[in-house]
C-alpha cells in the first residue's frame, strides 16, 4: 500500500525557502567571504588566491581535491595560482563549493560524497573521450548533482526523513519520494541554489536535468554525460545516492554518448579505482 503525505508547499515558497538557504552550515567564514566576491564580474584570479591562501586549512583542501583524478591533473598542482591558472574561474568555483559540500554530504547521506567523486570522475573520463573541449566543467556538474539533496535535507530536515521513510517503506527511488513530499526533486532544489549563487548557465542546466537529459537544450551531451556517469556508478554500487536502485538509463542520452562496449568496460574499472580516490578525501582529518 502506498503512503501518502500532504504537500506541505506549494511550488513558489518551496522555491523562496530554498533561496534563502545563504550557504551551508559547515562553510568556515573565510570560505563564505571567497564565495561571495566570486559572485562580482570584477573579480580576478589573483584576488581569489590571495583569499585562499589566507586560510591555511581551505588551501590544504583545495589542493587536495584539485590534485585528485576529478580535475585529471594528479600530483601537479603544487599552489593555489597554479590551480587557478589550470582549472579556470567557473571550475575553481565548483571547487570551492564541492570543498564546503563535503561534510554536509557526508551528514545528510553517508556515501554521497563517494557516489558523487564516481560520478565526477566518471564524467571527465567520458567528456574525453568525447572530445568535449573543457571536460572539467562535465566534472564539476557531477560532482555537484545531487547537491539538492543537501540542501534539502539540511533546509527541511524533518521533512527529508520522509523521503528516507517512503524509500525504505515502498523501495522508492529518491526522486520519487522527494517529489511526493516537496513537490519538487533535488534536482529542482539543486537548480534553484546554483542560480541564486550565480553558476554559468550550462552548469545550471546539466546539474537540473540530470534525471531527464532530453530536456536540456543547450549542453544536451554534458546533460547526458552526467547522467550516464549517475548511473553507471550506481550500478557498480559505488557510495550512496539515498537508495539501492538503478534507474534506467534515457534512450536519447544513451544514443547521443554513443559508448562502445570497450568504453563501458574501462569506465567501469575507472569507476573501482575511484573508490580509493573518494575514501582519500578524508577532509574532516586535516
Amino acid at each position: 500500500m502506498l503512503i501518502s503525505y500532504m504537500n506541505k508547499f506549494d511550488i513558489k515558497t518551496l522555491q523562496n525557502e530554498i533561496k534563502k538557504f545563504d550557504t551551508l552550515p559547515t562553510v568556515p567564514s573565510s570560505l563564505r567571504k571567497i564565495l561571495a566576491v566570486l559572485e562580482n564580474p570584477k573579480t580576478s584570479l589573483s584576488d581569489i588566491g590571495k583569499l585562499i591562501l589566507n586560510d591555511p586549512v581551505l588551501t590544504s583542501r583545495v589542493l587536495k581535491i584539485a590534485n585528485s583524478a576529478v580535475y585529471g591533473f594528479p600530483g601537479r598542482i603544487s599552489t593555489i595560482n597554479q590551480a587557478l591558472l589550470l582549472l579556470g574561474f567557473n571550475i575553481i568555483r565548483g571547487l570551492l563549493l564541492s570543498v564546503s559540500v563535503f561534510e554536509a554530504m557526508q551528514q545528510t547521506i553517508h556515501g554521497l560524497w563517494e557516489h558523487s567523486i564516481g560520478a565526477a570522475v566518471t564524467a571527465r573520463n567520458i567528456a574525453i573521450r568525447k572530445g568535449i573541449e573543457e571536460p572539467e566543467e562535465v566534472s564539476v556538474a557531477a560532482l555537484l548533482h545531487d547537491i539538492g539533496k543537501v540542501i534539502l535535507g539540511l533546509q527541511f530536515s524533518d521533512h527529508y526523513q520522509k523521503v528516507f521513510h517512503k524509500v525504505d517503506a515502498e523501495g522508492a527511488f529518491i526522486f520519487e519520494a522527494e517529489k511526493e513530499i516537496f513537490g519538487v526533486t533535488h534536482a529542482n532544489a539543486a537548480a534553484w541554489i546554483a542560480q541564486k549563487w550565480n553558476f554559468p548557465g550550462n552548469l545550471v542546466e546539466a546539474i537540473e536535468f540530470h534525471h531527464r537529459p532530453e530536456l536540456s537544450k543547450n549542453v544536451p551531451m554534458h546533460t547526458a554525460i552526467v547522467h550516464i556517469s549517475d548511473i553507471l556508478v550506481r550500478a557498480v554500487g559505488h557510495g550512496f545516492a539515498g537508495d539501492n536502485f538503478v534507474p534506467s538509463i534515457s534512450h536519447s542520452a544513451w544514443e547521443l554518448v554513443n559508448l562502445s562496449e570497450t568504453d563501458i568496460k574501462e569506465i567501469f574499472i575507472l569507476i573501482e579505482d575511484s573508490l580509493q580516490e573518494s575514501q582519500d578525501f578524508n577532509f574532516l582529518d586535516e
